[in-house]
């Protein structure tokens, strides 16, 4: 899938705290992302374990399929603008 080639993917999954604070403050930027909740993706899961240690540690974040397990929003927004910067919008 191209977007998770290029763009960023944050693999969640509901109820973990983590995840919520990440995706609140992505909520104050214009960083455009996919979420998928590795519950209900089998393949989603398997890939966080495989970026892990084997651990289901979420938020895992690709930025242009450069895997980050539970980073902060500033190193996300560092990957995103070293790898992927046409997806921060500079108008607004």
């Amino acid at each position: 899938m191209t977007e998770e080639h290029d763009g960023v993917v944050v693999y969640w999954r509901p109820g973990c705290v983590y995840c919520m604070k990440l995706r609140l403050r992505l909520r104050f930027t214009r960083l455009k992302y996919t979420k998928v909740n590795v519950w209900r993706d089998p393949g989603a899961a398997a890939f966080v374990r495989s970026v892990a240690d084997g651990n289901e540690t979420v938020p895992t974040v690709t930025v242009a399929g450069r895997p980050m397990v539970n980073p902060s929003k500033k190193e996300l927004l560092e990957e995103v603008r070293a790898y992927a910067p046409h997806l921060l919008s500079t108008t607004g």
